[in-house]
């Protein structure tokens, strides 16, 4: 080997000691970014010598494609618990305390305080005041699941609001990729932005990737509706201004197709999109039908009869009266517009013996004509009517034959049972997105320990290159020592 070649050599390794330090920094400088790639510089042997030819991005696109389906299952899943535990706490309460169940059994305790001393009017003025706290309940409920629904609408217009909006940013990452490719540069930083994107689109949609020639991706939803191919398609939604009980939401259209809402506790919801339409327009809308029929039960239970004339609502009112609803049949809106008797609350200058005596109605519904003060039937009646099995609507999603307490205390578990399998789902999906992303962490990402055990390997073959130049430099010295 000459000394020129020696040299060259020489040469050679310090500069591709420094290409390789600078990428050996570059990885520790990015060790707490999760969306960074460790780089590592690829050596090719020329003659005499060696030279990086490339600066390789660590990839595991198996690892990477199981990490987006993750993500999006458990965004889905976390969107639906967490809406499930902020409508049980406006509708239910804490600990159910304001649930439908909780205040018609104290409702329940005062009709049966007042059936046992029904000459006493303190008791039926309780009794009155706790059917005002069943009405303005099942108000109150109504109200904050149409609030709930608004709510959930607003959200889903900033969710495709940013869906877009990712889509634009991933077409600019896209198209320097692709320039970047055709031309040779590095283009590493932009694959990691790239990826960085994609991450934050599976939590929105589930997402499906291929790529073709220049590193060009394609994007679809797992259903195949495509999302980004060239340039982004369009997502739109229309938000509406306010919801009425049953009123059907808008939906969401990708590319012109409307996307799914989840289903079930487990929800099959990917992303959180589906999962907040499954919110709006199937978890509120059936906790509604059951606050409905509630609301229906109570006035038909109390509701009074007499020979000869129809049944005619009585302690609980709403705006078809004097006619009672139908039997069976979900009336959209009733828990909202259900009230109490202006004839017996005494607030509103009512007379609360008509509901002992019956004749909210006129004197053909009174049954204690003669104002007897022990009479109590009625109000026995009464207690028995919200005991007897009833028909409710299939729309409630429970029993469609039992009592009206049953069906409040049913109404609670059906929810709860819900939350609770989605928590139990969350946690496992939750662990299946960790697990995913620890992998390929483990895969791609930047250990900081190897790296620096690597700048220690750098460091003496830079000192090994350094003393060849040293070598060499001195023989040359030696030979024009000799000319001279």
């Amino acid at each position: 080997m000459s000394l020129t070649s020696a040299l060259s050599i020489a040469q050679s390794a310090l500069q591709n000691t420094s290409r390789q330090t600078s990428t050996v920094s570059r990885n520790v400088s990015e060790a707490q970014n999760p969306d960074y790639a460790r780089r590592t510089a690829l050596l090719s042997s020329t003659g005499p010598g060696a030279r990086v030819v490339a600066i390789q991005r660590v990839t595991n696109d198996l690892l990477f494609r199981q990490n987006l389906s993750a993500l999006a299952s458990f965004s889905g899943q976390s969107t639906l618990l967490a809406g499930l535990q902020r409508l049980t706490l406006d509708v239910n309460g804490s600990d159910n305390a304001t649930s439908p169940a909780t205040v018609l059994g104290k409702f329940q305790e005062a009709m049966q305080l007042y059936s046992a001393a029904p000459s006493n009017q303190n008791l039926g003025v309780a009794a009155i005041d706790a059917a005002r706290q069943v009405v303005r309940t099942l108000n109150d409920g109504s109200d904050a699941i149409q609030s709930f629904r608004t709510s959930t609408d607003g959200d889903i217009a900033t969710a495709v609001y940013d869906l877009n909006k990712l889509l634009s940013d991933f077409e600019q990452a896209n198209k320097a990729i692709m320039a970047g490719t055709r031309t040779g540069r590095d283009v590493n930083d932009s694959l990691d932005q790239r990826d960085a994107i994609l991450k934050q689109i599976s939590e929105i949609v589930p997402v499906s990737t291929f790529t073709r020639g220049d590193n060009d991706m394609v994007i679809t939803t797992t259903d195949g509706i495509t999302l980004f191919e060239t340039v982004p398609r369009a997502v739109s939604f229309s938000p509406s201004a306010g919801y009425a009980p049953g009123a059907p939401g808008n939906k969401v259209y990708i590319d012109g197709v409307p996307l799914q809402p989840g289903t079930g506790a487990n929800t099959d919801a990917a992303g959180k999109l589906a999962a907040m339409l499954q919110l709006r327009d199937s978890v509120a809308v059936t906790m509604q039908a059951q606050l409905d029929e509630t609301a229906r039960g109570l006035i038909t239970a109390f509701r009074e009869t007499a020979a000869g004339s129809p049944d005619a609502t009585g302690l609980f009112t709403w705006p078809g009266s004097p006619a009672v609803p139908p039997a069976g049949t979900l009336v959209n809106g009733l828990a909202g517009s259900i009230s109490l008797s202006l004839a017996v609350d005494p607030l509103a200058g009512g007379n609360p013996k008509l509901l002992r005596d019956g004749g909210i109605n006129g004197a053909a519904y009174n049954r204690n004509p003669s104002n007897n003060a022990s009479y109590a039937e009625l109000l026995i009646a009464y207690g028995d009517r919200i005991g007897e099995p009833m028909a409710f609507d299939p729309a409630a999603g429970i029993s469609t034959n039992s009592s009206l307490s049953d069906f409040t205390t049913n109404a609670i578990g059906w929810f709860e049972g819900m939350r609770k399998q989605a928590s139990a789902a969350s946690e496992t999906k939750e662990a299946l997105a960790v697990r995913t992303a620890e992998a390929l962490s483990n895969e791609t990402a930047v250990n900081v320990d190897v790296e620096m055990s690597l700048l220690l390997d750098l460091e003496q073959a830079y000192q090994a290159s350094a003393r060849l130049i040293k070598a060499v430099d001195d023989m040359l010295q030696s030979l024009l020592a000799a000319v001279r």
